[in-house]
């Protein structure tokens, strides 16, 4: 990894997905695209918010698709990067920062 990139692997989105109230909203109702989440898996020697292993909220449109070993991953910058979660090591709750 080069500078400040982060090789991310982002989380399975389902098409459909269910309001607070309970109803489903299909795959064809989908509005404008909504920021994703995805997990680091590699990162640049010039990162220093992000650690491997967290995951990274960033908008896909804004993004550079790799394929290595059969696994499709996201190539991203720092600075594209709108938020960052991090696990408790307690296992507690986790912890957003924006």
């Amino acid at each position: 990894m080069l500078h400040d990139r982060l090789l991310v692997q982002p989380e399975v989105d389902s098409s459909e997905r269910q309001s607070t109230a309970g109803l489903v909203i299909p795959a064809t109702a989908s509005g404008p695209k909504r920021l994703a989440w995805a997990v680091v898996v590699a990162k640049g020697e010039h990162v220093r918010q992000v650690a491997v292993g967290d995951r990274v909220l960033y908008d896909p449109e804004d993004r550079a698709e790799v394929d290595l070993g059969g696994t499709d991953y996201v190539l991203l910058r720092e600075r594209d990067v709108h938020g960052v979660t991090e696990t408790d090591d307690e296992g507690g709750a986790t912890g957003l920062y924006l």
